[in-house]
């Protein structure tokens, strides 16, 4: 029996601004191949003003009969000399036509320590930039202006409100979001409550200003970092290396040294805030809880997000060490062909809900869902498809990832919480 959604619901793993900016984006979710990715990059083109940088979000390559992105002459054909950026669905990763290559002053020749230019064999570029490389090009594109940023992110809260959350944890807090979101819900503009965890160089700011800003309604959750990439760039950071590895990254790839993230450990709970750990790969979420064990951080509350493969040994180390496991079942839904490729030798553990729980956290306290938007919607329902059958609707059972991980639908319900 389907159970009524509840209401109140917490949506975990949001980024605001960027799910304000994605609505007006085009949506490349439902592309099934390089031509319809094209086809509708050009049908958004024609809708943009002459001079508008062409931006999209969700292509799912991996997904596709021929999972590969249009080329570098096909992209710049389609935006006629405009410069286009179109994000993998991870943001991990994306395309970029020449003339966008040109502002951020991209060339093959350029080097980023955790991120990479694709080349073809020739060393040509083939538009395709990866972790750094793609932030720095995604840096490069107008921002919107500080006038267009409440409309964007009071935007995305009403779309979360209407999508039946009551409170959101926004996973990227840029450092003068809290005083936007206080002016909002002093203004009676705020449709859900927030909580805001901050990459470290923004935290000391929204730190020390947080008297000036917070309300009952908008408060600092803590910090973030990212410790490795994602699955279907693979530089997710993993303990083997994948089926199909990159030569040059046969295990992924880490974002942060052990070191490094035992100083954001420290630095944070000595801010009387826990940390938020983007935790992708086995090796970084073993890495991650390694570096709290270190330090065993005096601060309730620290997490790692994602968390899409965990090795079996680390399982009970979250009950034991109080650490939040926050997850993103929805992703299993977008990652099922990437799974197949790159880790089908341990797919057993690849969001091991039901474990974790068995292992002592209880669900909405120590084990709660989210969805990541807008790198991919965040209507509850895919997380409870995900969390309970363990495959996408259309699919039979057998080609379900992991059923023993398969958790009951009130339970998976729970886990998102009430606010």
């Amino acid at each position: 029996m389907t159970i009524p959604k509840p209401s109140n619901l917490i949506e975990h793993h949001a980024h605001l601004l960027q799910l304000g900016r994605s609505l007006s984006m085009a949506d490349l979710s439902t592309c099934g191949s390089p031509e319809d990715m094209l086809a509708r990059l050009a049908d958004h083109a024609a809708e943009l003003a002459p001079h508008a940088w062409i931006l999209a979000h969700g292509a799912r390559p991996e997904s596709w009969p021929t999972p590969q992105w249009p080329t570098l002459d096909q992209l710049d054909r389609v935006a006629g000399g405009r410069p286009l950026c179109a994000w993998c669905f991870d943001y991990h990763a994306l395309v970029a036509n020449t003339a966008a290559l040109r502002h951020a002053g991209i060339s093959p020749d350029t080097r980023f320590e955790h991120g990479r230019v694709v080349t073809d064999a020739g060393g040509c570029p083939t538009g395709l930039l990866l972790e750094h490389a793609a932030l720095a090009l995604w840096n490069s594109v107008p921002e919107p202006s500080e006038a267009e940023r409440p409309q964007l992110v009071r935007a995305a809260c009403e779309h979360l409100r209407d999508l039946g959350f009551a409170e959101a944890h926004d996973m990227k807090a840029q450092g003068w979001l809290g005083s936007l979101l206080g002016d909002l819900d002093r203004s009676g503009e705020l449709p859900i409550r927030v909580r805001l965890y901050a990459l470290l160089e923004d935290l000391h700011h929204l730190h020390s200003t947080r008297r000036a800003w917070q309300t009952e309604r908008v408060s600092l959750g803590g910090g973030k970092i990212f410790t490795d990439g994602t699955l279907n760039s693979r530089t997710a950071h993993m303990l083997r290396p994948y089926a199909d590895a990159p030569p040059d990254r046969p295990c992924g790839m880490a974002m942060m040294s052990p070191a490094e993230i035992e100083h954001a450990v420290r630095r944070v709970d000595a801010l009387g805030l826990p940390l938020a750990a983007h935790a992708i790969g086995d090796a970084a979420v073993r890495a991650t809880l390694d570096a709290i064990e270190r330090v065993r951080p005096g601060t309730p509350g620290f997490r790692i997000e994602h968390a899409e493969l965990v090795d079996a040994s680390d399982v009970p180390r979250f009950a034991a060490m109080g650490v939040i496991a926050s997850l993103q079942p929805c992703h299993l839904l977008a990652d099922i062909e990437a799974l197949a490729k790159a880790a089908p030798d341990r797919l057993d553990r690849v969001l091991p809900v039901r474990e974790l729980i068995e292992s002592g956290l209880e669900p909405g306290r120590g084990v709660v869902f989210g969805s990541d938007v807008p790198i991919v919607r965040a209507d509850p329902a895919d997380s409870i498809q995900a969390a309970v059958h363990r495959r996408r609707a259309n699919m039979p059972p057998e080609q379900a990832v992991s059923p023993g991980q398969s958790i009951p639908e009130s339970t998976a319900w729970a886990c998102f919480g009430r606010a």
